[in-house]
């Protein structure tokens, strides 16, 4: 018999067709063939409680609530009166915390893993409770590094975030049994800000579904014969890509266009926001919006970008490129957490000559570009595997071994 688990995740883990979603399935995937999954979540958009019922799969018992974003935001300012950080108010629910104390008093629940740190604030209140908190990112520092991209009021807003969340972010370090982050690098920020618990701190990495995203026969071109697709995937509601999108097509893709006269930049993701739809107003600039599959964009693409300027751990969208057998360009920003040869398997740009260059080589030389995806690819196979990876938690949930330096 499986003993029973808590997982809490701040949205819910299905379907997993964004960068924390794909973490959260497959964490909530692998998690359920040793435990007996009790998952408490929310949801955001409206459209995602259709899928609650996929989650009885993976689930002994779900727990859903629905945040209006809107209202959540309003919600929120009350951190201004408390002093804490905002990100806590918009994730705090009464109901919540009483199912948690429930499940957890009623199931005899001894371990838990905990998605997102906004999450933590739910077993604070359970000191015997082991607790593993998969912080994936430093979100402090995000909010930080927000700041300095603003002026004025939202300039104070974003650095009293930062400063707010990472008092909250040292404190549940201290508390839980171990803290994980998505890559060495993200792990070695998190000791800086929680210097105290250093010996609870690990780097468990990303994977990829490489059976899934894997070349096809099957996945005919959406792109039009005669063009040279270059592709951004990812949603594009979220500042850090709505923002790499609308500068790659500023400072980049105008030089590229006149140079390429057949060169097609697509912008692949849902939900894109005003900045990214006036775009596709632009010659030689596609935006999608939500497709039923971007596997067929990816696999087709000449060349995939990851322009990101903000970025935080392993970006999912240069993964799924590289196990999609294309070449990748990837800003400096994006490529720390990326364990692949550089200039072999992926290329890294920063400066807008940097770009040229490495775009237009790959849409100069279509063998080059194939000999490059081909070997990312082989790098995803050996290195990417999200059951090799997660295996790590098991340790951490075994209560003697919290303080091994597991990284995977």
């Amino acid at each position: 018999m499986k003993p029973p688990l808590l997982y809490l995740v701040h949205r819910i883990p299905f379907p997993p067709n964004k960068g924390d979603k794909l973490r959260s399935f497959n964490l909530l995937k692998f998690l359920a063939q040793h435990y007996e999954v009790h998952l408490g979540c929310f949801v955001d958009y409206a459209e995602d409680m259709q899928h609650v019922p996929a989650l009885d799969e993976f689930c002994a018992s779900v727990h859903v609530e629905q945040i209006q974003p809107s209202l959540g935001k309003l919600l929120s300012m009350r951190g201004l009166l408390t002093g804490e950080a905002l990100t806590l108010p918009y994730y705090r629910s009464a109901s919540m915390a009483k199912w948690v104390r429930d499940c957890v008093t009623q199931r005899n629940i001894r371990e838990a893993v905990v998605f997102c740190s906004s999450m933590a604030q739910y077993t604070q209140a359970l000191p015997d409770l082991h607790c593993v908190v998969d912080f994936v990112d430093v979100d402090s520092a995000k909010w930080t590094r927000y700041a300095q991209e603003r002026s004025g009021p939202m300039a104070w807003l974003y650095r009293r975030e930062g400063a707010r969340l990472a008092d909250f972010e040292r404190a549940v370090a201290q508390q839980c049994a171990a803290s994980v982050l998505v890559s060495e690098a993200e792990a070695a920020l998190f000791r800086e800000v929680a210097p105290a618990s250093t010996s609870r701190i690990h780097a468990i990495s990303n994977g990829v579904n490489a059976e899934l995203y894997a070349p096809s026969s099957a996945l005919v071109s959406p792109y039009a014969a005669d063009d040279l697709p270059v592709v951004f995937t990812g949603a594009m509601d979220y500042w850090p890509n709505i923002d790499a999108v609308c500068a790659f097509a500023d400072e980049v893709w105008p030089a590229i266009a006149e140079r390429w006269p057949r060169a097609r930049f697509c912008v692949v993701g849902m939900n894109p926001s005003d900045a990214v739809k006036a775009l596709a107003t632009r010659e030689r600039i596609t935006v999608t919006g939500t497709v039923p599959d971007v596997r067929p964009w990816l696999q087709h693409a000449r060349v995939v970008v990851a322009p990101l300027r903000i970025a935080r751990g392993v970006q999912n969208k240069i993964l799924e490129a590289m196990a999609m057998a294309r070449p990748v360009v990837a800003s400096a920003t994006c490529a720390v957490g990326v364990g692949a040869e550089r200039g072999g398997e992926f290329l890294v740009a920063d400066s807008t000559q940097d770009w040229l260059d490495a775009v237009g080589g790959l849409l100069a030389d279509a063998a080059a570009a194939d000999t490059m995806g081909q070997r990312a690819r082989a790098r995803i196979l050996a290195d990417f595997s999200w059951e090799a990876h997660l295996k790590a938690f098991l340790k951490l949930l075994a209560k003697d071994d919290a303080e091994t330096g597991v990284t995977a």
